[in-house]
């Protein structure tokens, strides 16, 4: 996010509002769906989420973790492993998907 996206997010007033600013970045919903099912490593969610590119991935993920969804904790091993998780924060996000995934389908139709 630069700097004047983050002038745009603090303007903005309504809880709805900022958190659509955040969540609803392209690939992000599927990053926390992704992390919703456990702690994962870089190349296990590019992996799971086809068509990402690892630049876009690195760009959500830091994102994420600078707004306290996800955390990233490092190893310092030979080779150095770097895993995902939800923090708290984002654990809470798991209802609001479940929802959606209800709401989506109760009310989209596959052909629309």
């Amino acid at each position: 996010m630069n700097n004047q996206d983050e002038q745009r997010l603090e303007e903005c007033y309504c809880p709805a509002q900022k958190a659509l600013s955040i969540l609803g970045g392209k690939w992000t919903l599927s990053i926390i769906r992704e992390l919703s099912s456990g702690t994962k490593r870089f190349g296990q969610l590019q992996k799971s989420l086809k068509g990402i590119s690892p630049k876009t991935l690195s760009a959500r993920l830091q994102e994420l973790e600078k707004q306290a969804i996800v955390t990233k904790e490092i190893y310092l091993e030979v080779p150095p492993r770097v895993e995902y998780s939800l923090t708290t924060k984002g654990e809470s996000l798991k209802k609001i998907l479940l929802d959606l995934v209800k709401w989506g389908t109760e009310n989209l139709r596959s052909e629309d």
